[in-house]
């Protein structure tokens, strides 16, 4: 799969954009269908089924996407924070921006498209049937709605690493340290805090007392290979897969639904607009995702109650 061949977090490139947007055939293919029917009927058969989420989902929970013209914190593109050399060069910046999301995340709720994943999932596994999200979110909303089998392939806001000795823990802690309490504001008069990193979170391992990061996969970064392995498993023995809110340039994630789709495999992409990859489902709904997405989801009539 090209999953493989595209392993570190990007944006999509005029290579890959240009890869995306080709069409299968020809350019007078049939677009996309939106008959909600149909797709129902498809559901119904479906032994196998991968949803991939993006930002989109969690956005009607009133999580920030830093997406567009929005996509700001401070003076700063959210992009230019997530990245391992604005850590090595500010961590007290990067960690107040992390700090801030940690905070919003702890106000906000699963929306009824988690949750009709979640419900889809748990039903679906008393027929022997199985529903994997993989999820480029690091909100952990699907977690909270009651999905089991998420692979989180950016990580999580929940999560810390060790800089010095790569332990891995979920905190939730708030805030995560005294020093960044109060601190994080986006408003873009705020001038930074310049926590002495002394005082930034640290390692609790017995001898470390490390720097820790947020266990979030950065632009440049490598996903985690385990990972990554595991969702390469799902993407390539599912039997219908699901694009949910997502915008399809954030590679290597923009890749999987289009791989699926090379392989015959039905994709129905559910989300506010077209995207780069449209042209290559089976299926397209628009509109928000806590709206089209339930009836899309809900018991079909030939399930058994």
């Amino acid at each position: 799969m090209i999953v493989r061949q595209v392993t570190c977090r990007g944006v999509t490139n005029s290579h890959l954009y240009a890869l995306l947007r080709r069409p299968r055939v020809s350019q007078d293919m049939a677009r996309p269908s939106s008959d909600l029917a149909a797709f129902r009927e498809t559901f119904s058969k479906a032994n196998n089924i991968a949803i991939i989420t993006g930002a989109g989902v969690s956005a009607e929970s009133g999580v920030p996407t830093f997406r567009g013209a929005g996509g700001y914190w401070r003076k700063w593109e959210a992009q230019k924070l997530a990245t391992p050399e604005a850590f090595s060069r500010n961590p007290s910046r990067v960690w107040e921006f992390y700090h801030y999301r940690r905070e919003v995340m702890l106000t906000k709720n699963p929306n009824p498209a988690h949750m009709a994943i979640a419900e889809c999932e748990e039903r679906l596994s008393k027929q022997g049937r199985m529903v994997t999200v993989v999820t480029q979110n690091i909100d952990e909303l699907h977690r909270r709605a009651g999905s089991k089998n998420i692979l989180e392939i950016h990580g999580s806001l929940f999560k810390t690493r060790c800089m010095s000795c790569s332990h891995e823990a979920a905190n939730y802690k708030s805030p995560i340290c005294a020093a960044l309490e109060g601190k994080g504001a986006p408003d873009p008069d705020t001038d930074d805090a310049e926590i002495p990193v002394e005082q930034l979170p640290r390692c609790e391992q017995t001898g470390c007392h490390g720097l820790l990061r947020p266990a979030v996969v950065w632009f440049g970064e490598t996903l985690d290979s385990d990972i990554l392995t595991r969702a390469e498993k799902v993407l390539d023995s599912c039997d219908l897969c699901l694009v949910v809110g997502t915008s399809s340039v954030v590679y290597p994630a923009a890749m999987f639904a289009p791989q699926v789709a090379a392989r015959g495999v039905p994709v129905a992409e559910f989300n506010m607009e077209n995207t780069p990859a449209t042209m290559r489902f089976k299926f397209h709904f628009q509109g928000p995702c806590g709206t089209i997405l339930p009836p899309a989801l809900a018991r079909h009539e030939t399930e058994q109650s």
